[in-house]
């Protein structure tokens, strides 16, 4: 069985990019305006080789010990049997076929995308911020057409306004036609005589402009908000693309964010967790009184629902969790010495005796860690 790997000079474990690569080569090499008549049949076995091993289903056959091209060889066929003659016209001509004929001047701008950076107030209740962006506008002095004023576009002498040209080549298959872009006009069929001063024929200029944002409640860093048809003007005056706001949330000094929720610690001292008591705590919605019952925790975490941030897909706000962290006095006087120690007397706490009690698996990773030098 031939070797199509060995004609094509190629490894078994080529890659199509590989196998098609070397197809490119070999075939100019071979080609009869290049090589002669002497080289025909070599090229033949190069394009057998080709048609083989760049289709999936025949390569596979192949590699099985099965040539496909032979007779009765699973696909059948012989030279040219489902060859994709594409891949020849690309080969000697860089493309072909038939072209769609001129190709608009007005075309859709790119996309853009701003960061605005925003607070924690904003995020949960939403906001309207002005923003100034600076993109591509269509030329005012003359209205995206990229002429100067009082004059207009021409047909393209050369292709007389279709946009391509055609030309005649030689090759193994005969005289072929192609089709290329213009060079004069670059395939638009038209060229301006006379550019506008302003945009040099491109039809847009660059201008800032002041934009009013909404931002919804419930935006988070990397939250993006469309604003279509506000991003770049397209070439010729064409459509503008649309804008991205990449929503940015600055740090607040109190609450900390953990998806809609809120967080913050609530210093107490130890008399008043001991016995209870009402504070009040400043949220982003006001005042609220917390209501600390007699005997509160260090870490107990108080919940105030619905003062969080707000949803961004549906109703309701999230919560604000309030962490209480139990002061311990540091500095006594005698005084608060002696009234603590009689506390103690009292309590029969004077001499504790020392329970240990099952740690957090979390202790124990952070024992382990500090041990080990982590």
């Amino acid at each position: 069985m031939t070797d199509y790997y060995e004609i094509l000079g190629v490894e078994r474990d080529a890659t199509p990019e590989q196998i098609k690569k070397a197809y490119r080569r070999l075939a100019r090499e071979l080609h009869p305006d290049v090589a002669g008549a002497e080289g025909e049949e070599k090229f033949k076995d190069v394009a057998r080789a080709y048609e083989v091993l760049s289709h999936r289903e025949k390569r596979e056959q192949y590699d099985m010990g099965v040539d496909p091209t032979a007779p009765g060889g699973g696909a059948g066929g012989g030279f040219g049997q489902g060859f994709g003659f594409q891949d020849i016209f690309e080969t000697f001509f860089g493309g072909g076929g038939q072209a769609a004929g001129p190709v608009p001047r007005a075309r859709r701008g790119q996309d853009a995308l701003v960061r605005l950076d925003i607070d924690l107030v904003e995020a949960t209740f939403g906001a309207k911020r002005e923003l100034q962006v600076d993109t591509a506008v269509v030329c005012g002095t003359c209205g995206g057409k990229g002429c100067r004023p009082g004059t207009d576009l021409q047909t393209c002498v050369a292709c007389h306004g279709r946009g391509n040209v055609q030309r005649v080549a030689r090759s193994f298959l005969g005289q072929v036609m192609t089709t290329a872009p213009c060079d004069v006009c670059k395939g638009f069929g038209t060229i301006i005589p006379e550019p506008c001063a302003e945009c040099s024929g491109d039809g847009r200029v660059r201008s800032r402009r002041t934009l009013t944002v909404n931002v919804p409640a419930g935006v988070d860093t990397g939250t993006r908000i469309k604003l279509t048809s506000q991003g770049e003007v397209g070439p010729g005056g064409g459509p503008a693309g649309d804008l991205y706001v990449e929503i940015r949330e600055k740090p607040h000094e109190v609450f900390v964010r953990r998806g809609d929720d809120l967080h913050c610690t609530l210093p107490v001292p130890m008399t008043a967790a001991a016995l209870g008591t009402v504070l009040e705590l400043d949220t982003l919605d006001g005042a609220q009184e917390i209501d600390l019952r007699p005997g509160t925790q260090p870490g107990q975490v108080v919940t105030l629902k619905g003062l969080g941030v707000g949803h961004l897909h549906g109703n309701g706000r999230g919560d604000l969790n309030v962490h209480v962290e139990v002061q311990v006095p540091t500095a006594l006087d005698d005084e608060q010495v002696e009234v603590l120690r009689n506390l103690a007397r009292l309590r029969g706490e004077e001499r504790p005796e020392p329970r240990l009690a099952a740690a957090h698996p979390g202790v124990f990773s952070r024992l382990r860690d500090k041990f080990s030098g982590r």
